[in-house]
Formats: C-alpha cells, structure tokens, sequence
C-alpha cells in the first residue's frame, strides 16, 4: 500500500521539444549589423565550424581505417578455415 502512495505522489517528468526556426536563427544583433565587428566575429565563427567539421572528419576516416582492417583480418580468417 506504501509503495503504491509514493507511486502516485512522484512529480512526472516530461520533455519539451522545441524547434528553432530559420528566421529565429538569422536574427539577432551580430547578424543583422553590417560593422567590422559582426563580419569579424561571422569570420571566426566561420573558421571554428570549418576546424570542427576537418577533426570529425578526421576521427571518422580513422574509424573507417581501423573498419577496413578489421573486415580484411575477418576476410583472411575465413579464407584460412576454407583452405
């Protein structure tokens, strides 16, 4: 009877989703100024994304290697039990 008060008495949890638009992403004040600060800091976003994006594609070519290893050692075993 106890655990089934403290069942019903327990807050429930929900997630909220949400989405954000195109428009709410294009602006704010960085994006709608046209000074040397907005195109600077455009820039330096810019070359943050572009480093971020070259180390995950780095990471998954070399998932990829260690994959292409592991297919060709798995291909050689089953060529040995064949033989």
């Amino acid at each position: 009877m106890l655990s089934s008060i403290a069942k019903r008495n327990l807050p429930r949890a929900s997630a909220r989703a949400f989405s954000t638009s195109r428009v709410a992403l294009s602006e704010g004040a960085i994006n709608n100024a046209n000074d040397a600060f907005s195109e600077k800091e455009r820039a330096q976003e810019n070359v943050y994304i572009k480093k971020h994006e070259a180390e995950q594609l780095k990471a998954l070519r070399e998932k990829l290697e260690k994959q292409k290893q592991t297919i060709e050692k798995l291909e050689k075993e089953i060529d040995d039990i064949k033989k």
